[in-house]
């Protein structure tokens, strides 16, 4: 008996289209990477789904993959710790909102303490 097909979820995530013209990826626009004076970033510390560990999570980048990155090296330089970057968003391992906080207003950007 064959299996019945009742959403897009259960094509595996394949959208066929009989447009001709159409592009994969043509409706994505360039994203550049705001002036440091220009970003708004917030400053959490979370311990959720982490082992009870906590991680200081930087939220609210505007700007390119690879700026994200360099900024996450930067900071954990900075920390000695690791992290990564991903989503618009940096985790660094351990609570370093303070000491990332003071160093990214040295640079320039808006920064604001979210929680606790």
């Amino acid at each position: 008996m064959a299996k019945k097909i009742s959403s897009l979820e259960d094509l595996g995530g394949f959208v066929f289209s009989t447009n001709k013209d159409f592009e994969i990826g043509s409706n994505e626009e360039p994203q550049e990477t705001l002036p440091n004076s220009q970003q708004k970033l917030e400053a959490h510390l979370d311990k959720k789904n982490r082992g009870g560990k906590v991680a200081t999570i930087i939220k609210g980048f505007e700007g390119t993959d690879d700026d994200l990155k360099s900024l996450a090296k930067q900071l954990k330089t900075l920390c000695g710790v690791g992290g990564s970057a991903k989503d618009n968003e940096i985790i660094i391992q351990g609570n370093f909102r303070d000491k990332i906080m003071d160093f990214l207003i040295k640079e320039g950007y808006k920064v604001k303490r979210v929680g606790g």
